[in-house]
């Protein structure tokens, strides 16, 4: 089969590049770098990768010809990215969506698959129990409303055009490959450095950390899933931030203390209390849904990043 995958240099692309070409599959990227490129070089060769902007309709016209399926990753990612450059977010959501979508229908492309997010629920998360799909939602920030306003806008083509399209509301994903922009390698970052864990709020915010490994079998085995459909992908636990800092203290045996500051002003993501999400969804749809505990994930990673640096 032959994919395309936007966005695909970066953290959570970039590890689905991977296992699409370990599949066997014939695998385009577009990706604009802007945060760099995190496909293994052994990868890199055995792809197709185009260097340009999902905005620019002309070229996502031209690649996506004879393109089975789409994985519409690309975005513009980070907390502190998001509350500064709020045009430029809804910009390349929208817009990037919008050329997807025309040049998957003039192509008849089967399947659009996009990347959504749960911070879509925001302040809805204080419910007593997972979230699930049918929570209403209440997107705070640019980023969660453009996520939010396509999902409907892909739920529309599915009506009128039939292409399959599936919403991925990814909870707080994590793993190798992931900058300090994200919570748990800045920590890591922190802590190895011997530095105070700055943990904004009082800690006890919790979290859905959901293992990138988990994250990509869930995207594989959508690809078998037909219809409109939006799905968490979420670990089914949570922790809080606090706890979470003091993790990563331990597993690297580090002397840095933890301290607590105020949220920065506009960084609505913060300020949530809660969110822990269901897959039961995706299981139902699926038979597997993420399964890696914390304290496993946090091991693998420190792991493999030790490796990284001193082979």
């Amino acid at each position: 089969m032959k994919l395309l995958v936007t966005g695909g240099a970066g953290f959570i692309g970039s590890h689905l590049v991977e296992r699409l070409v370990e599949l066997g599959h014939d695998v385009v990227v577009i990706d604009n770098l802007l945060r760099g490129n995190k496909i293994p070089l052994e990868v890199l060769s055995k792809i197709t990768f185009i260097h340009g902007d999902v905005r620019d309709q002309t070229l996502v016209e031209h690649w996506v010809k004879d393109i089975d399926v789409i994985f519409h990753f690309a975005a513009v990612l980070g907390v502190d990215v998001v509350a500064d450059q709020p045009v430029e977010t809804m910009d390349v959501e929208v817009i990037g969506t919008r050329n997807i979508v025309n040049a998957a229908r003039m192509h008849k492309v089967k399947k659009i698959l996009y990347a959504s997010t749960s911070g879509i629920y925001s302040h809805s998360a204080i419910v007593q129990t997972a979230l699930t799909e049918e929570v209403n939602v209440d997107p705070r920030t640019s980023y969660a409303m453009a996520k939010r306003y396509n999902e409907i806008y892909l739920a529309s083509h599915y009506e009128e055009s039939g292409i399959d399209c599936i919403a991925l509301r990814f909870f707080n994903v994590y793993g190798e490959r992931q900058d300090n922009r994200m919570v748990i390698p800045r920590f890591f970052e922190q802590a190895r450095e011997g530095k105070k864990l700055t943990v904004f709020g009082n800690g006890l915010q919790t979290r859905d950390f959901t293992y990138i490994v988990d994250v990509i079998d869930a995207c594989i085995a959508l690809l078998q899933v037909d219809g409109f459909h939006i799905i968490n992908i979420a670990n089914e636990k949570e922790w809080t931030i606090g706890e979470l800092a003091r993790k990563i203290v331990d597993i690297t045996n580090s002397s840095s203390t933890i301290s607590y500051l105020d949220a920065p002003k506009k960084r609505y993501d913060y300020e949530v209390e809660r969110r822990i999400g269901s897959s039961e969804k995706l299981f139902t749809l699926t038979g597997i849904k993420p399964k890696t505990e914390l304290d496993f994930g946090l091991l693998q990673l420190n792991t493999s990043e030790q490796t990284a640096k001193y082979g």
